[in-house]
């Protein structure tokens, strides 16, 4: 993608990995075009199906509430329990880990335009091929 139009998109980046007590961790590191400011949050999921629902519902939560998310960011010393209000509303919790897996898909969007099967697309394949992976290595 052109550099030019890259610095107009959202920027996803989105790991599902499995835990040590079998549950999927799924990490999104957000990087927001319009006022150039990221955020990282994660959730849990039992299933490897409901990763990815939940995944994609937090994606649209994501894009849809980009202003709210901002203006939390910019003032996060006036209530520090309101971000953990907005996100609990899609059972999100804030990343504040550093690190972020190396495995991870990317889907860039223009702000303000709805997720679809094709932009979502990157995140299954990838997952599909760590499951596949993860199944070679245990055999």
């Amino acid at each position: 993608m052109p550099a030019k139009l890259n610095g107009r998109l959202n920027r996803y980046r989105c790991s599902v990995e499995m835990n040590q007590a079998g549950k999927y961790s799924a990490r999104v590191r957000a990087r927001f075009a319009r006022r150039g400011w990221g955020l990282s949050v994660y959730f849990l999921a039992a299933t490897r199906e409901h990763a990815l629902r939940k995944l994609k519902q937090s994606l649209h939560f994501l894009q849809e509430n980009e202003e709210r998310l901002w203006f939390w960011g910019v003032d996060r010393s006036d209530d520090p329990n309101f971000a953990a209000e907005l996100l609990q509303e899609t059972g999100l919790k804030l990343d504040r880990r550093a690190e972020f897996p190396e495995r991870a898909s990317e889907i860039l969007l223009p702000p303000d335009s709805p997720i679809d099967a094709a932009s979502f697309s990157p995140v299954r394949r990838d997952l599909a091929a760590a499951r596949e992976s993860m199944r070679i290595a245990s055999d």
